[in-house]
């Protein structure tokens, strides 16, 4: 961890996005979201409530999903995070399923959705569809495509074991 600061406390940090170290100053109050969207350009992540109770700025930080709204990006110095970009970039097999499957309406709440179960799908690769609601009961759709977000995992993880067998 670097403690390089300044007069009004800010602190260098670095935290991995992407797989990329980003050093940045950031403010005592600056939030991972906030550093994201407005120091990295990386505007996937979506800010809904900016209260942590709609799960549209889930981020993957090492291994776990977390709410980036509620997160501090001074936390975050050294840390891996992982952003919808990244899952766009590598053409994830959530991103088709969740197409495919009409999984959105005005796609605001999708990249918390898919981030949440990217999440799941890395730590249990053939979830259940109990396990499947349980993993994504944080995230809210003001669209109401709950249904949709089911069918669009189960699709994923489909397409994931279809890749693992011709490899």
């Amino acid at each position: 961890m670097s403690d390089a600061r300044d007069d009004g406390g800010a602190k260098l940090v670095t935290p991995i996005v992407n797989g990329q170290a980003y050093p940045i100053v950031v403010e005592p109050q600056q939030t991972l979201r906030e550093v994201l969207h407005d120091k990295l350009g990386l505007v996937g992540t979506k800010e809904m409530c900016d209260r942590g109770a709609c799960g549209s700025c889930t981020v993957i930080m090492d291994g776990r999903p977390i709410l980036s709204c509620m997160t501090l990006a001074i936390e975050c110095d050294g840390h891996e995070i992982e952003t919808i970009e990244h899952l766009a970039a590598e053409e994830h097999p959530l991103i088709e399923a969740y197409a495919n499957n009409h999984a959105m309406q005005c796609g605001y709440c999708t990249p918390g959705f898919v981030m949440t179960a990217k999440a799941l799908l890395d730590r249990n690769p053939d979830p259940t569809v109990e396990d499947i609601k349980t993993a994504l009961e944080g995230n809210i759709c003001r669209c109401g495509t709950y249904p949709a977000h089911i069918h669009a995992v189960l699709e994923a993880v489909s397409k994931i074991k279809e890749e693992e067998v011709t490899q």
